[in-house]
């Protein structure tokens, strides 16, 4: 027991270094994504006539989602399909718990989260943020749930494309193979 104790603890210690810092001309190019990719979010709610106050369009997850693609664009969980898919499918996955499921919140918010990593994995779109999506849906204002399903397209999948479009350009304006983005598609 002592010694299964001991490997339990010793493989917390890490064995690895820590990735060294970009330069700054990364560090640049992932401010600019990130502003632009969030402004251009943020921005739609004006194009609907949606108060600041009640910023549908501005979901927390995208904050996650931009560190992803605009800040490690060379990362698996950053490509297209993990965002777009992630995104969708946890979205799809948190409204489905909340309209079919009459339980606690907690236990909402439990299940919602975990079933879109299942579903992130079985779909091979595993993209962090999008277990943030799952649960805003859960968590969310009034507002949000009224939006039922239709929050999947609208904030989620559309945010999402809109961030992407910002990622393809921002990401390939340079000749950095480091930074060319996506890596993949499908």
């Amino acid at each position: 027991m002592k010694q299964t104790l001991s490997a339990f603890f010793s493989r917390m210690r890490g064995s690895g270094k820590c990735a060294p810092r970009h330069s700054l001309s990364w560090i640049f190019w992932s401010w600019v994504g990130s502003f632009l990719g969030i402004l251009l979010v943020g921005s739609v709610n004006k194009l609907f006539g949606i108060s600041v106050t009640d910023n549908i369009f501005l979901i927390g997850s995208f904050g996650a989602s931009a560190v992803l693609i605009y800040g490690t664009p060379h990362v698996p969980y950053a490509q297209p399909r993990n965002l777009i898919g992630g995104h969708f499918i946890s979205a799809l996955t948190g409204v489905a718990v909340v309209q079919f499921l009459a339980i606690p919140i907690e236990f909402q918010a439990a299940l919602a989260v975990s079933l879109a990593i299942v579903f992130m994995h079985l779909t091979r779109t595993i993209h962090p943020p999008g277990g943030a999506s799952s649960l805003i849906a859960v968590i969310g204002s009034s507002k949000v749930h009224a939006l039922g399903f239709s929050y999947a397209f609208a904030p989620v999948l559309s945010g999402a494309l809109l961030m992407l479009v910002v990622a393809l350009v921002v990401n390939n304006i340079r000749h950095d193979e480091e930074r060319h983005y996506p890596r993949c598609w499908w």
